[in-house]
């Protein structure tokens, strides 16, 4: 048998070190989001410096030092932990005569793997043609004017035809998202009128979101211990027995700096963390850089203006520290964090109890009969999606366990006085 297994390509890493605490990157992430997309790490450089050089974005001794890495290790691609503009980009590729990528298309390749639905490839190739579209560049030979029968007069270069095809691309990609973007909102709403609360599952990547996901609704994400094993969305709707119907949502994992052009493709996709009813964030305590993961994913959020909703943090990975499941509460007994360890199943209880009460202020349960005569409101809370349980008397009555949302509630009194006057409110 041949073996058609194709070999990793080899990457030189380079790592510099700036003063401004905007321009820092984290060495052990870069090397984390290397191995995610199958990449070996054959070297790494490093250095610090006081600003980026406009020509190749590092010192020309510290190029000369990658060119030789490259020469040294037969290397396929050097990989930057920083963003590079195309004239760098292209200064460093003559230089080094090698492949060279920074850390925004690093993330889109993965993201490029990853993706699985239909909506989450269109979503990373619309990122990806959206980067390319300011870099694209083409040499003196191909500048040449087309021309010919029928194309007579200035013609265009090869390079506006690319462009133009490029805006063509986007543009279908821009129309078909939309298309996307509608269904996903029609089940947003049909959701919504139904008033099952959503809990939405965030966090930084590789906190554990999908194993806790998975622990919770008892389903099979894939899961992996490294960066975006999880891209597309994925909705459960699961029974808590002393809830009744909840739906979570496992979300793609947030990262610092993440691409501009990935937050504008994954719209749709994020307005599943944006309308939750509970935003969970997953944290994992175990990481050194914990305190600074926890400001990047608030980061995102307020970016796509979901910072303002409900959160429960849930510290996960405690098997892995000295700490212990327990709840944090604030002064008026709110719980404000879990400390859980998803993987070994520890706490889970617990965040369950946690969510009850967040969400209990939001919905209210109740018991409610209704005399024969009423019984079109039977119809209405069945189409509400809130009824729990249900049966009949001998006389004929209807006995509702039933759970919605203060606002739902508020609502149905206001259409008619019709519900208040026949219900019997018995818990």
């Amino acid at each position: 048998m041949f073996d058609h297994h194709q070999p990793a390509e080899q990457a030189i890493l380079v790592h510099i070190t700036f003063p401004q605490e905007h321009a820092r990157e984290d060495l052990d992430e870069l090397q984390m989001l290397v191995a995610s997309a199958g990449v070996v790490a054959a070297a790494v450089i490093t250095g610090p410096r006081q600003t980026a050089d406009a020509r190749l974005f590092v010192g020309s001794g510290k190029a000369q030092e990658i060119a030789a890495a490259v020469q040294q290790y037969a290397a396929d691609v050097i990989i930057f932990n920083h963003t590079l503009s195309p004239a760098q980009t292209r200064n460093l590729e003559r230089l080094c005569q090698c492949k060279v990528i920074d850390r925004t298309t690093l993330i889109l390749d993965i993201f490029a793997q990853r993706a699985r639905s239909f909506e989450g490839k269109l979503q990373v190739e619309l990122a990806q043609l959206k980067h390319l579209a300011s870099r694209l560049i083409r040499g003196f030979d191909n500048e040449r004017q087309k021309g010919g029968i029928g194309l007579r007069g200035p013609g265009e270069t090869a390079l506006e035809t690319d462009r133009r095809l490029l805006r063509d691309r986007i543009s279908m990609l821009m129309q078909r998202l939309e298309k996307v973007s509608k269904q996903r909102e029609t089940c947003r709403k049909a959701r919504q009128r139904a008033e099952v609360p959503v809990v939405s599952l965030v966090g930084y990547t590789n906190a554990g979101k999908s194993t806790l996901f998975n622990q919770l609704t008892q389903s099979d994400v894939y899961a992996a211990d490294q960066l975006f094993a999880t891209l597309d969305p994925t909705l459960r709707q699961i029974r808590f027995p002393d809830f009744g119907a909840l739906i979570f949502a496992d979300t793609v994992g947030f990262i610092r700096h993440l691409p501009h052009d990935l937050v504008a493709a994954f719209k749709s996709t994020l307005q599943e963390t944006r309308e939750a009813d509970l935003q969970l964030h997953v944290i994992d305590i175990s990481d050194a850089r914990v305190e600074d993961n926890i400001a990047q994913v608030q980061h995102v959020l307020h970016e796509i203006e979901a910072d303002e909703l409900p959160q429960l943090k849930v510290f996960n990975k405690i098997d892995r520290t000295e700490q212990q499941a327990r709840i944090e509460y604030d002064e008026y007994g709110v719980p404000q964090a879990v400390y859980i360890s998803a993987q070994a199943g520890v706490g889970l209880e617990l965040l369950r109890q946690a969510i009850v009460t967040r969400l209990s202020d939001r919905f209210v349960a109740m018991q409610v009969q209704l005399p024969p005569d009423a019984l079109n409101w039977r119809a209405k809370l069945h189409e509400a999606g809130c009824v729990r349980q249900e049966h009949f008397d001998e006389q004929g009555n209807c006995l509702l366990q039933i759970q919605l949302s203060v606002a739902l509630w508020e609502r149905l009194n206001k259409q008619s006085q019709t519900l208040l006057q026949s219900c019997v409110l018995t818990g």
